[in-house]
């Protein structure tokens, strides 16, 4: 029996049985360094955050004491629970400082922030003597009344075309021979209203100059740039009796870029349409298009 009373005294006093060790690669090489500097990392983060929240609730307090302690006794006594309605929880406050961690960590710099530039292909032609680079991935148009024709495949309303008047019909020896730009730029937007001019009924067209500039290339030529902006408006019920039937709005707001440029004795015409609502996100891509317009010497 007294066996017994000491062999059940002895299983009492023994220790607790432990999960088997882990093995010896976790007690070195990298998966312990890792571990190590996984929990370095997270114990300073949590520091950081702690200190951080309790700066942001201590100076949202002062901040509110100082406004508060001119006022009476009455004042004083709404500014504990006033206090407490603007506090910021201890719990929100490092959320805040948490993502706001978490997003600085990102860079500004990242391919998912960088501003996305277009690649542009260089066409040139040869035989009428220009060239110019348009978006990679726009194609060419055949028959559409230019001399050559490139638009956006997904948006329609975007498009580049190149004009030149007749060899045998001008004898244009700069692009000053327009007057200045100014003078160039009304003539631009003339020549634009007629183009679109519509026998619809209700339907009216509006244009203005927004920009003249003249600029001189690499190539030692004078170049004119031009910006018009041109609405449409039309009527939703053109044949309505009533004034008031006809309700007129906005069909469409588009933004013309053109360039003008003389070689050859002939003109020769950049002219790049956008609606004013993708200039505003494409504008520099367009505007390195406008950049890239040359014309060239056509050998006899």
């Amino acid at each position: 029996m007294a066996r017994l009373v000491m062999m059940q005294q002895h299983q009492q006093h023994s220790p607790p049985s432990f999960s088997p060790l882990p093995s010896l690669s976790d007690f070195n090489g990298p998966k312990l360094q890792t571990q190590l500097e996984y929990r370095r990392k997270v114990s300073q983060l949590k520091e950081a955050l702690h200190v951080a929240a309790s700066n942001v609730k201590k100076t949202l307090t002062v901040s509110l004491t100082k406004q508060m302690s001119g006022k009476s006794n009455k004042g004083s006594a709404d500014f504990s629970s006033k206090t407490k309605d603007f506090a910021v929880p201890r719990r929100n406050a490092m959320a805040l400082i948490l993502s706001g961690c978490i997003f600085s960590q990102v860079s500004l710099q990242s391919p998912a922030f960088a501003q996305q530039t277009v690649a542009l292909r260089e066409y040139i032609d040869s035989f009428d003597g220009y060239s110019f680079k348009y978006p990679k991935n726009w194609i060419q148009v055949k028959g559409a009344g230019a001399d050559i024709f490139f638009r956006d495949p997904y948006i329609l309303d975007e498009n580049l075309a190149v004009d030149l008047s007749s060899p045998s019909s001008s004898n244009y020896k700069s692009v000053e021979d327009l007057g200045p730009p100014e003078v160039a730029a009304k003539q631009v937007l003339r020549q634009y209203l007629t183009e679109f001019m519509s026998t619809r009924l209700g339907v009216k067209r509006e244009g203005k100059v927004l920009s003249t500039s003249s600029r001189v290339a690499d190539d030692g030529k004078l170049y004119y740039q031009v910006e018009v902006n041109i609405k449409s408006y039309a009527s939703n019920n053109e044949l309505a009796v009533m004034p008031k039937d006809r309700v007129v709005s906005m069909e469409w707001n588009r933004r013309y870029l053109t360039v003008l440029g003389v070689e050859n004795n002939q003109l020769y015409a950049l002219r790049l349409q956008t609606p004013e609502n993708v200039f505003v996100e494409e504008e520099s891509d367009l505007r390195r298009v406008m950049e890239s317009f040359r014309v060239n010497k056509v050998a006899a």
